[in-house]
């Protein structure tokens, strides 16, 4: 079956073989704590500009580089969906002076995310909600914020439906995840996306995808960008962090699904390099 009819497939929400929720979630749960010592506090992408910067600093340029795109301002409500260990959202809360709220379905993010506000007595909370089965009231949001989550999701259309209700007019949905570039073949997804799909559990779109889902429910695109360039290096650092024995231990003991996750790292420096992998920023405004 080609790309395009497994993209369809889903955005309707059909079966995914990878991106199965229980899976992400015992994934997330199990692994948390040495993604944190794996990749640090920020479980995204860096953004080089001058192409010197250390990984912390180039994580902290991804999120200002996406906030200023947002035009974000003090005193907003911000959804941060799959929030991770929070840092982001506190890192908007602390610099952008927004009212931040994180959801994940690990209880392991909450449970951390909520000790690192509690510390820095941030204006910012954590809730174990699932991204496809929102529960907030319609426009409880002025900004909903997803960086590289919406691909975990099984049900995408659902998801874009739900989040576009909780913005009001002129609110904001700001979002970086993994894509697919367009017309991709068959053998060209096998070779360079299906490892990614299977270790990172994920399944990949097209950023036309996304920016179909915004404008089908009321969202003007205002922003559409490619970050490849900027943001390779990140694989570069992933894969001599992986070259340590400890992780490969660690794979031993917690099984087959990390052992695919780890190499996966390679996948990805050879998607990106390749040009079959996009990385991506969407900026949408509620008309």
């Amino acid at each position: 079956m080609g790309s395009l009819s497994r993209s369809r497939r889903a955005l309707r929400g059909g079966p995914r073989a990878f991106n199965d929720q229980a899976k992400i979630r015992k994934h997330y749960d199990l692994i948390s704590p040495y993604y944190r010592a794996l990749w640090g506090e920020h479980i995204h992408h860096g953004y080089w500009i001058r192409g010197d910067e250390t990984k912390e600093q180039a994580q902290i340029q991804l999120i200002d580089h996406l906030a200023r795109a947002a035009r974000l301002q003090p005193g907003k409500k911000l959804l941060d969906v799959g929030c991770g260990f929070g840092a982001s959202s506190l890192y908007l809360a602390r610099r952008y002076g927004v009212a931040a709220t994180g959801i994940t379905i690990s209880p392991v993010q909450v449970e951390m995310a909520g000790a690192a506000a509690a510390a820095e007595r941030a204006r910012a909370k954590f809730l174990l909600m699932d991204a496809q089965a929102m529960t907030f009231p319609p426009a409880s949001f002025d900004v909903v914020w997803s960086v590289e989550s919406i691909s975990h999701y099984e049900r995408k259309r659902q998801f874009f439906a739900s989040a576009a209700r909780l913005l009001p007019p002129r609110g904001t949905f700001a979002l970086i995840d993994w894509f697919k570039k367009d017309g991709l073949d068959s053998a060209a997804y096998r070779k360079f996306l299906r490892p990614i799909e299977k270790g990172m559990l994920v399944s990949l779109d097209t950023v036309g995808d996304y920016a179909a889902l915004l404008e089908a429910n009321g969202l003007a695109i205002v922003r559409r960008e490619t970050l490849n360039e900027r943001c390779a290096k990140t694989w570069d650092l992933c894969l001599e962090i992986i070259r340590k024995k400890e992780f490969w231990l660690l794979a031993a003991r917690l099984g087959p699904e990390f052992f695919d996750f780890l190499h996966a790292f390679r996948a990805m420096k050879a998607a990106f390099a390749s040009g079959n992998f996009v990385y991506a920023l969407l900026v949408a405004r509620k008309m």
